[in-house]
């Protein structure tokens, strides 16, 4: 937009007579401007149009306006307040006349001119379109939005308030652009995954709101970086029967789908489901039960008690009872605050989660004065006041699993290592958690002893206890402290034999590591000359031997704290110990439960929702993966 507005200025005066001075501003403000090689000619600034103006006449101007740019022509008969044929027969306006006039149009130009701006939208072919739009559509994707979200008034207003230039697409064209998206983030992935030489797996089965079976499948790996990654590969739609063999099919197409090779899975850790057992077995694949799964049925186990199946039952009807009444709410946080308690509502117990229904009894023995007072003053609810003999069974059984809500967190992670936790865990229940203390009432007794025995029953088999000994083996946190004399010398034999074993993944492990260590903690030039020192003895030595070596040297370094990273301190002594940290990747990277899977039900159950149970299954498995793997960085 031309800038000089001085009615002087002698391009202005070829574009209209002198008389017209406030009118040639408001052409210049419009993005006219004369021709310098003809003066009988105007350019059009908008769309870079020539158009014929002989002589100053505006004819043509108005019409080019009217046809090519309504919007701003618009713009322009609000502007234009004096008719010029009037202004150029009227000789009474005076100087004056004509200075109030240019100032007006002068104060008119800043806020006229923002409004045209506005009114004047991006192309789509424009980056900032593009990136404008790229951004909503990973919001979308990312947050699990549903489309129609695009065409809500208060998202449109507020973008349009970000900026009132971007014209949002319609719903239509975010669902066709979830595909490429799909696609692109699908590449990224496979190119990750391709990078680990060892990776472990979780899987589950899942039913949606209109019953559609899906089936999904997480695989976790160490990366270059030695950090613990996962990723969601897909939730296929599952239509056949759930069989066993059916299974072990659908989670090989998984594997070759992605590129992934059968020998290079180190364990499948899953429930315990029969079809999902058999179908490992079918696959020959080394499975390892979820220590969730196991904890919950032998908690449930441990409460398999008349006497406790009857003070839950009370349990939860009361709590039932103050979640459908907001007078009893009410009266509860007025007893709460006459009582002093802390103003906690009552927790709901889930079947299918033994640690709701931990946390619903610890939170009613926390508010069980101000219950009983709000009871008791309702003649209809005073018969679900729970007696004494109720009150003790709540006590016994929190007392009893309360300490093992903490482990569930513990091993559920999906960002730290998990699997070599569950030897020294198991190991904490017998000698510490479910150990019989001299407080301890008959009841809490027969509980923990009923747990202990299920945990320990479990845990016999000898393929899974050698894996889990191998991988708290390589735990700097634990090593072999938590091992019996005879799992140790299984142990290192175990862990000698996979070293050993000519892999080519091993070879290029010791090459990355002699190469890519950082060593944080230890000096560069110290660890050269401790690697040199290493070789000059280990010069003679057979490979046997030089593992015998590192394992002496492993066990002979303290170990780290309990709250230290276990991957974090191989990378550092990477290259003092190139072929125990060989193994360390295969090992612990495998998840001791599968709540990823869980995880990944929950992330599916809020994308087909009660508004959007006509999505096709294809579309399902590209929203729930791009869900847990889009990045918007």
């Amino acid at each position: 937009m031309a800038q000089n507005l001085d009615p002087k200025n002698d391009e202005l005066q070829r574009i209209v007579p002198k008389k017209n001075a406030t009118i040639s501003r408001i052409w210049q403000y419009f993005g006219f401007a004369a021709n310098n090689t003809n003066q009988n000619k105007t350019l059009c600034k908008i769309c870079r149009k020539v158009i014929a103006s002989k002589s100053g006449n505006t004819t043509n101007l108005f019409c080019h306006m009217k046809i090519h740019h309504p919007i701003q022509y618009g713009e322009l008969q609000k502007t234009i307040t004096i008719n010029p044929k009037k202004q150029s027969s009227d000789s009474s306006i005076t100087d004056k006349d004509n200075e109030k006039s240019n100032a007006s149009c002068s104060s008119l130009s800043s806020s006229k001119q923002k409004s045209i701006m506005e009114s004047m939208t991006y192309d789509k072919s424009s980056k900032r379109w593009v990136s404008l739009t790229n951004s909503v559509l990973g919001c979308l994707a990312k947050d699990m939005l549903p489309f129609y979200t695009c065409e809500k008034d208060g998202f449109k207003k507020m973008l349009k308030t970000f900026d009132s230039r971007y014209n949002l697409p319609g719903r239509k064209y975010f669902s066709a652009a979830i595909p490429k998206l799909y696609q692109s983030t699908h590449d990224q992935v496979q190119e990750e995954i391709s990078e680990a030489l060892f990776f472990a797996g979780t899987t589950d089965l899942w039913s949606s709101r209109t019953m559609e079976p899906y089936m999904s499948y997480t695989v976790h790996y160490v990366d270059k970086d030695w950090n613990l990654q996962s990723r969601h590969l897909q939730t296929v739609f599952f239509p056949d029967d759930h069989t066993g063999e059916n299974l072990a099919h659908g989670l090989k197409d998984t594997l070759d789908s992605w590129g992934l090779k059968e020998e290079n899975q180190v364990c499948l850790t899953t429930d315990n489901g029969s079809n999902i057992v058999k179908a490992t077995q079918l696959n020959n694949w080394q499975r390892l039960q979820c220590f969730g799964h196991r904890l919950h049925l032998a908690v449930n186990s441990g409460l398999k008690d008349d006497r406790i199946d009857r003070a839950i039952m009370i349990t939860k009807k009361v709590v039932s009872s103050f979640s459908y009444s907001y007078k009893k709410k009410r009266e509860l946080e007025k007893k709460q605050i006459e009582a002093e308690l802390p103003k906690h509502s009552l927790i709901t117990a889930c079947d299918t989660r033994w640690g709701s229904t931990q946390k619903m009894i610890e939170r009613f023995l926390e508010q069980e004065r101000a219950v009983q007072q709000v009871l008791s003053a309702d003649r209809k609810s005073v018969s679900l006041i729970p007696n004494w003999q109720t009150i003790e069974v709540l006590e016994c059984v929190n007392s009893a699993i309360s300490p093992l809500a903490e482990f569930t967190d513990a091993l559920s992670g999906e960002k730290h290592v998990s699997v070599s936790m569950v030897m020294p865990v198991i190991a904490l229940l017998n000698d510490d958690i479910l150990s019989p203390k001299p407080e301890d009432v008959a009841l809490t007794t027969e509980i923990k002893t009923r747990i202990l025995k299920y945990m320990n029953e479990k845990y016999k088999d000898e393929s899974s206890r050698a894996l889990l000994n191998i991988a708290t083996f390589l735990d700097p946190r634990f090593k072999n402290k938590f091992l019996t004399d005879e799992e140790k010398f299984d142990t290192m034999t175990k862990l000698k034999l996979e070293i050993l074993e000519p892999l080519e993944p091993i070879v290029a492990t010791e090459g990355e590591n002699l190469e890519d260590s950082p060593a944080k903690k230890l000096c560069l030039g110290n660890l050269f000359k401790r690697r040199d020192r290493i070789q000059e003895t280990n010069k003679d030595l057979t490979p046997g031997e030089i593992i015998n070596s590192e394992i002496e040297r492993y066990l002979a370094l303290p170990n780290i704290d309990y709250n230290s990273e276990p991957l974090q301190w191989w990378k550092e002594h990477l290259i003092i110990f190139p072929k125990l940290s060989s193994v360390v990747k295969k090992f612990l990277c495998i998840p001791a439960t599968s709540c990823a899977s869980e995880r990944l039900f929950s992330v599916s159950g809020q994308i087909v929702s009660c508004k959007r149970t006509c999505l096709k299954p294809d579309k399902v498995d590209q929203l729930v993966f791009l869900s847990k793997n889009l990045r918007l960085d």
